[in-house]
């Protein structure tokens, strides 16, 4: 089949001739006017004047001389003449970011009642009730009444709700509102797209007339028209002063089921427009050519297999210039640039969206911290948005002072920045944390950005063509911005920053590419009008094929159907229309859609599709693409020997001569039983968790906060009195709030003064820790006073060194506990331990605990009784009873460690001393595994490990380390 626009090229030579330069080419977009220009001067084989290429718009335009208001101008104004109307009705002015939201629907439905040629008084009337609808309407239809009458049912008396009435008062100031919003555009010599619409229609344009200026004006591949266009067609053909060139086919112009030729249908029997080239071809619903629809797995994936595809199959007969990737979701532009094969041509007609481009996440992250900014006086930025600064490629800042900053931060736990301590000494803008007051200090400080990043990635030779030209773009929007905002000086600078990230939406850098070579890769919109030998349609999806939303507007269904305003009908009928064209000529045509369910695909396959396959002769060919994944095999257990380093390390724990010799602790005891891979890790490796900011409160930091609080507390009783009565206890709680805000200072910046002023999260925290130590001060007054303070965590360092045997050689391991504290009541000896985490004081079994960690595993049991066994042992004491302080179960459960089952049994007298008994052994064996030479250590997988665990990492893909 000829494509559609060399058709057009052939008739217009026949008709004009060397005419042609008198006659105006107007077509939907301007990217069918290369392809125009092509057939034009390949027919006709030598020079000729070409005609005047416009876009309907640009066409237009040329019958007014007032200049076309910028949105920005179109909001101001609205937003003056609204306030205007609520201070005659007694209302409250709206700010401007308060009315922001509003006037984008109300511009959006003014223009459509433009467009459409509806009397806005009347759409807009405040309908009360049917009979004041049949008084104001007489000229509706039945059905037109009955759509009426279904939307006012839930507005009438005693139903209406406060927004219900908000609305009606809102819709009763709306005609007033667009009568004076044009009057004041056309005192400023402005006027909006539809208002020229509207005006020409009307007979109301300055420059009405002006297609005389032309021989002929030719309309090519238009289809949906609105009311304007289709009065203007009409009264120009029948002044035979315009020519139109429809592109269909009559598989769907001739059946009145299809409804991709519901507006093609209306345009030739309604309007009674007439076709140039006659009757339309009926070729498509004779093709049977295989179709192919390949599912993919993933949105992402739809382009991996595009590239695949085209890498090894191209198609038959087809050139890269006949060839198109059509995009139904054009959020694939990026997924489908990054996956064409090396050195493949291509053409783009969208451009490289600013939107998702590295440059565009940094001004937004700037943009984000000057609201921040705002929001405190000036004074912080929130720590995660300086890491992200001093992490993003574009800032150019030096590694020394990202490191100094970072390390600043960490140390002062920041949660929020001091303002003063931010400023740059290198990057491409060192007023980047700089607050900015005022609209034009906004502004002014985005071009110094901007200028900053240039001349940087210039000076290091990093700048690309595209990332300028992205940026001369936005420099351009800022300065339209700029302009517009030149009479509003007080806005507020989180409303600046919005209207900053509305103006940069919509900007895009061209892609550099011979127009008719290569690949074309365009959206469903671009695609009117061009003919390809291969179509690949990418992200033919349920939803995106066709979109199944209209846009914002305050003008309900049933009044949009009453007054002939566009309906999502009428939005499927133009994506069928855009779907079926694709179909007229491609030898090869292959739909692509993502066959995953997820928050942005419905998961299948467009209606469209299902349709054709339905009803026409093409036959389908289905596929699955799942995207080869190359999972790596799962790695051997890591086992790390020990020998070599790690041998010379763990005999620093052996080597009794040694004077700088290691010494084992309660913690690293367990952590071996938890996972012995983990212990090496820690102890031998020395790997330390990265330093960290938490916004939310850690454990560990708590249980710092509170064991120094109880320390405090005890020392200072322990001094006063031998043995502490309940009394003594209770008097101290009062001294609980500030000993805790002592603590936390002493925890963070090693003195008790630091901290005056705590910020949110430290709040948070001293109010737990106060009441967690109030709590242990309350069991020990009610269930444990009197007593009297042995030992406090500051005071002795209990250390044993205990025989093992290793390989038939007698060594010694020097173990040590700082215990929390050790007290005697009524005469028995008590270690006590403080938790304020997920601990309990329930076991399952003996043989549970003294086994390899599990889910069933209980640490701070075996932490507590490692204690105990150190300290019979150093002091020859015996009977000493563990006993563990867990915040969340000290009410209920105790202090006491029992074992759960058919009965339970708490770990005292013979019990304990069993459990002891049993401990020690396990303590040894434990200790003769760990410096065993011909056991390696391995990671243990019943261990639990915790969401977040900064070593999960390392025990994930540790077996890289394995030949180290």
């Amino acid at each position: 089949m000829t494509p559609f626009l060399k058709q057009v090229a052939e008739d217009l030579l026949h008709r004009f001739g060397d005419d042609l330069k008198d006659i105006a080419v107007v077509l939907p977009n301007k990217r069918p006017a290369v392809f125009l220009r092509k057939y034009l001067a390949g027919l006709h084989g030598r020079p000729l004047w070409s005609p005047q290429f416009f876009t309907v718009q640009e066409f237009f335009a040329q019958s007014t001389t007032a200049s076309q208001a910028s949105p920005l101008t179109q909001f101001f104004a609205l937003h003056c003449l609204h306030n205007q109307l609520l201070r005659e009705e007694g209302r409250p002015e709206e700010t401007p970011d308060e009315f922001y939201p509003l006037a984008e629907t109300i511009l959006s439905d003014f223009a459509q009642l433009d467009y459409e040629l509806v009397p806005p008084v009347e759409i807009y009337a405040e309908l009360r009730d049917i009979a004041l609808l049949q008084q104001r309407f007489p000229h509706l239809s039945a059905e037109q009444q009955r759509f009426m009458q279904q939307f006012w049912d839930s507005f009438s008396a005693g139903k209406q709700t406060a927004v219900q009435q908000q609305f009606l008062q809102l819709w009763g100031r709306l005609p007033q509102l667009y009568l004076r919003f044009n009057a004041e555009l056309a005192n400023r010599q402005l006027i909006t797209t539809a208002g020229i619409y509207r005006a020409l229609a009307e007979g109301t344009a300055p420059a009405g007339d002006f297609i005389r200026d032309y021989r002929k004006a030719v309309f090519v591949g238009f289809n949906a028209l609105n009311k304007c266009e289709a009065t203007l067609f009409t009264r120009w053909q029948e002044q035979e002063q315009a020519l139109f060139y429809f592109d269909a086919d009559a598989y769907y112009v001739d059946d009145p089921l299809q409804e991709a030729g519901m507006f093609l249908r209306r345009n030739i029997v309604q309007y009674g427009l007439r076709n140039a080239l006659g009757d339309f071809p009926a070729e498509l619903g004779s093709r049977d050519e295989p179709i192919d629809i390949v599912a993919a797995s993933g949105s992402i994936a739809q382009a991996k297999w595009l590239s695949t595809q085209l890498q090894n199959d191209p198609a038959p007969n087809a050139s890269p210039s006949r060839t198109a990737i059509i995009l139904a979701d054009e959020g694939l532009l990026i997924p489908v640039l990054q996956s064409l094969p090396d050195g493949t041509p291509f053409n783009i007609t969208m451009g490289y969206p600013l939107m998702q481009s590295p440059l565009f996440g940094l001004i937004d992250l700037w943009l984000t911290i000057q609201q921040y900014l705002d929001g405190n006086h000036g004074r912080y930025v929130h720590h995660l948005d300086v890491v992200a600064v001093l992490a993003h490629p574009l800032t150019g800042v030096a590694p020394t002072e990202r490191q100094q900053l970072q390390q600043a931060i960490h140390e002062n736990e920041w949660l929020d920045v001091p303002v003063a301590a931010l400023r740059l000494k290198t990057g491409g803008f060192a007023e980047f944390f700089a607050p900015q007051e005022g609209g034009a200090a906004v502004l002014l400080a985005l071009h110094r950005l901007l200028e900053g990043l240039l001349q940087q990635r210039q000076d290091n030779g990093t700048l690309r063509h595209l990332e300028a030209s992205l940026m001369l773009a936005t420099k351009k929007a800022l300065n339209l911005l700029q302009e517009g905002l030149a009479d509003y000086t007080e806005l507020s600078v989180s409303f600046l920053c919005l209207l900053v990230r509305k103006a940069l939406q919509s900007v895009s850098a061209p892609i550099e590419g011979e127009p008719l070579n290569g690949i074309q890769i365009m959206g469903l919109l671009e695609s009117r009008c061009l003919d390809f030998d291969e179509v690949y349609l990418i992200g033919a999806n349920e939803g995106t094929l066709p979109k199944i939303t209209l846009g914002n507007t305050f003008i309900p269904d049933s009044i949009r159907r009453a007054h002939g305003l566009p309906v999502l009908e009428n939005q499927d009928a133009l994506s069928a229309y855009l779907f079926y064209r694709l179909l007229h000529t491609p030898q090869r045509i292959t739909f692509v859609y993502n066959q995953v369910v997820d928050d942005r695909s419905s998961g299948e396959l467009s209606r469209f599709v299902r349709q054709l396959a339905f009803e026409s002769r093409f036959s389908f060919r289905p596929a699955m693409h799942q995207q080869p994944i190359k999972a790596m095999p799962a790695p051997p257990m890591l086992r790390i020997a020990k020998t070599g380093a790690v041998w010379k390390k763990l005999l620093k724990y052996l080597d009794a001569s040694d004077p700088g010799r290691l010494r084992l602790s309660a913690t690293a005891f367990t952590t071996y039983v938890q996972s012995p891979l983990l212990f090496f890790l820690k102890y031998v490796a020395d790997i330390k968790e990265p330093p960290k900011m938490a916004e939310e409160f850690e454990m560990n930091r708590l249980g710092t906060v509170v064991h120094g609080a109880m320390q405090h507390i005890y020392e200072d009783l322990r001094d006063r009195e031998n043995r502490i009565d309940a009394e003594s206890i209770r008097r101290k709680l009062t001294e609980v709030p500030a000993i805790c805000l002592a603590a936390l200072s002493e925890a963070t910046y090693g003195s008790p003064g630091k901290i005056t002023a705590p910020n949110s999260m430290q709040r948070i925290l001293l109010k737990i820790a106060v009441e967690y130590t109030t709590l242990f001060l309350l069991h020990d007054a009610s269930e444990v006073a009197p007593f009297r303070i042995i030992e406090l965590e500051n005071g002795q360092d209990y250390t044993l060194d205990i025989p093992i045997t290793v390989n038939g050689g007698a060594y010694t391991v020097r173990l040590y506990g700082i215990i929390d504290r050790v007290d005697e009541v009524a005469g028995k000896i008590r270690i006590v331990d403080y938790k304020t985490g997920r601990d309990e004081v329930k076991f399952h079994s003996e043989e549970t605990l003294f086994a390899p960690a599990s889910e069933k595993s209980n640490k701070a049991l075996l932490q507590t009784l490692f204690y105990t066994y150190i300290y019979e042992q150093v002091t020859g004491r015996t009977g000493i009873e563990p006993h563990l302080y867990v915040a969340r179960r000290l009410r209920r459960e105790g202090s006491l460690f029992y074992r759960s089952g058919r009965g339970r049994i708490t770990m005292q007298d013979e019990f304990l001393e069993r459990l002891k008994d049993g401990f020690s052994g396990f303590l040894r064996e434990t200790l003769e595994e760990l410096f065993n030479p011909e056991i390696p250590f391995a990671n243990n997988p019943q261990a639990p490990l915790f969401d977040g665990d900064p070593y999960g990492e390392f025990i994930g893909r540790a077996a890289a380390l394995e030949d180290e």
